[in-house]
């Protein structure tokens, strides 16, 4: 999360939104992104899990998520996917970012 906070005007600049889902509780969020100064709105799928489970990342044994980042289009189309340590590293991330707005700016 810390890399993509420290990313976020690369992030702005390509016109992305950045936001985070995790199966962690609202007040676990709240001083979770306290701790990391994330700026960046974190979302919870705590409640019924049905963002983890539609997009296949729910682990039903531990009642969690995979960590994994999806760059998703303008069209709501998944456009790359990281998942594991690299979904943390963001190695694909910035450059997905930038072909999406490289795309959009030429559409136009």
């Amino acid at each position: 999360m810390k890399a993509y906070q420290s990313g976020m005007q690369h992030f702005q600049e390509t016109g992305a939104k950045v936001f985070g889902i995790s199966t962690d509780n609202t007040p676990s969020q709240k001083a979770f992104a306290q701790q990391l100064g994330l700026t960046f709105p974190l979302l919870s799928d705590f409640l019924d899990r049905k963002v983890s489970q539609e997009y296949g990342i729910y682990i039903p044994k531990y009642g969690v998520a995979n960590r994994v980042t999806f760059v998703i289009d303008s069209n709501g189309r998944i456009d790359t996917i990281e998942s594991g340590g690299d979904a943390i590293k963001m190695l694909k991330t910035p450059d997905a970012c930038s072909r999406l707005a490289h795309r959009k700016q030429n559409a136009k």
